[in-house]
């Protein structure tokens, strides 16, 4: 069955402490150590911070001074595993040192660096770190002002590294030449297995090099390229894709200015894929033609997997079950 529906320098919150003997006071004792040596007054919500493995300072505004005491703290401990430091500021100075803290601490698996204005010198730090650590599988950079020349030193980080399963990469800005050169990247990981680079400025050509990459990789099961502009030559490529790529089971190609005739180049790599369950495609002008077509491929395909359909059914939201043979159109 398919379901088709329409569609500055302190302050921190919650967390958890450094070593756990004595309530935590080892951890308590680097970090007010680091803050000295750093020149910023300790943040009195992360001092009072309940030992856990998870530590969350998210819109402390912690700077890039803040960024460096805590991580000087954060170099040897051994508790925390999921580390939260969005909307702070950080900007690359403040990455640098989140970065160099990653290449020693090796029991950080989950970061979330989202809305800190990063820039080009967050991604180059971030990827000369993900070259070293095999701890991480989980990244969040989303909303960090990466740009074309930023992609290349996270492509590399990409290529080489293996470890990282969910990486997030929404709401940046990325063009043309960042789509190719992750699609290269993401042709060759071997590690990735949730990815989104929605709310980018990926248009056809960058499409075209994503959907390439898409089609060769082997080991991605979602991916989010949602409010980008693939138009219809980039849904072409990714209908090709579709048709090669036996992995994939998630695909988000909401908003991307697919008209009939992209839809239809994507109901062609719909008939033949095997491995997909959720596709969404709201919120494009795919009329109902485009949509009629879509439908008749996946009922064309005897072997589809395809579990949920997200379509733009005439400015209508509905959500059922259905077998496809009684959907209207076909």
């Amino acid at each position: 069955m398919a379901a088709v529906s329409g569609g500055g320098e302190s302050g921190a919150d919650g967390g958890s402490s450094g070593e756990e003997d004595a309530g935590g006071s080892a951890g308590e004792s680097r970090y007010r150590a680091a803050c000295r040596a750093c020149g910023v007054t300790p943040a009195s919500s992360l001092l009072r911070r309940t030992v856990g493995p998870v530590l969350s300072l998210r819109h402390r505004g912690l700077g890039p001074r803040g960024a460096k005491a805590l991580a000087l703290s954060l170099m040897v401990d051994t508790s925390i595993l999921m580390l939260d430091l969005s909307d702070n500021w950080l900007q690359g100075e403040g990455a640098a040192a989140i970065a160099e803290m990653l290449k020693e601490n090796c029991y950080i698996s989950a970061v979330d660096l989202s809305d800190n204005k990063l820039g080009i010198e967050g991604a180059k730090a971030f990827s000369a770190m993900l070259l070293e650590n095999t701890t991480i599988v989980s990244l969040q950079l989303s909303g960090n002002e990466f740009d074309d020349h930023a992609a290349k030193y996270l492509a590399d980080a990409l290529t080489a590294n293996s470890k990282v399963e969910i990486l997030d990469l929404s709401y940046n800005k990325f063009g043309d030449k960042a789509g190719e050169i992750l699609g290269t990247a993401i042709a060759e990981n071997i590690g990735l297995k949730e990815l989104k680079i929605s709310w980018n400025h990926f248009h056809s050509q960058a499409a075209a090099a994503l959907a390439k990459g898409l089609g060769a990789n082997i080991y991605l099961k979602v991916l989010d390229v949602s409010y980008n502009g693939f138009g219809n030559s980039g849904a072409a490529a990714l209908g090709q894709a579709l048709k090669a790529n036996n992995v994939l089971e998630e695909l988000n190609v909401s908003n991307n200015r697919i008209s009939v005739e992209g839809a239809l180049h994507i109901a062609g790599g719909l008939k033949e894929n095997k491995s997909l369950k959720r596709l969404n495609m709201t919120r494009n002008p795919m009329q109902s033609e485009g949509c009629c077509g879509v439908l008749k491929a996946l009922q064309a395909n005897s072997g589809t997997g395809l579990e949920i359909l997200d379509l733009p059914l005439n400015g209508t939201s509905v959500a059922q079950e259905l077998p496809l043979e009684h959907l209207p159109c076909l």
